[in-house]
């Protein structure tokens, strides 16, 4: 099932690196979100997008959002990739895959390996009123997001 924009943003509580569940709904009112999918920690273009992230957080700080990297691994693996990376922003694990494919991100099989279940890299601003504002969903996964467009919309809603 396809989300579009427009439409209210699906809740979900995952957890965090920290092993703190974390609620999309508890920034409404409050925070634009910035949601990024990736399909693996530790693995090169994930490492260049959440980097790039990092080292302009002030950017996105200044633009008065949140921003949350999702992927399939573990709080444990994250916990260890955001340690090493020092991100200062959460990581949080869709270990049971169910919000990547309620954000219709995940991938059927990923590289040549088969990998099945792997978040697609992806990009959702979700509004302070939970209403999705942009979404990039990537098929190919060494694409990183266009964040000068996700800059422009979060500068569009402050």
């Amino acid at each position: 099932m396809a989300i579009n924009l427009s439409e209210q943003a699906p809740d979900f509580t995952l957890f965090n690196s920290e092993k703190t569940p974390v609620q999309l709904a508890s920034f409404k009112g409050n925070k634009n979100v910035l949601l990024l999918f990736f399909p693996m920690a530790f693995t090169g273009t994930c490492t260049v997008e959440l980097c790039s992230i990092r080292d302009d957080i002030a950017r996105y700080n200044d633009a008065n959002a949140q921003v949350l990297g999702i992927s399939v691994d573990s709080v444990f693996t994250l916990e260890k990739y955001k340690e090493e990376q020092q991100y200062n922003f959460p990581l949080l694990s869709d270990f049971n895959k169910e919000v990547s494919a309620a954000y219709d991100c995940i991938y059927e099989s990923f590289t040549g390996m088969n990998m099945k279940g792997v978040s697609k890299r992806a990009a959702f601003v979700i509004d302070k009123e939970g209403i999705i504002r942009y979404k990039e969903v990537l098929e190919n996964a060494g694409d990183i997001p266009n964040f000068s467009a996700v800059i422009s919309i979060l500068d569009s809603l402050k």
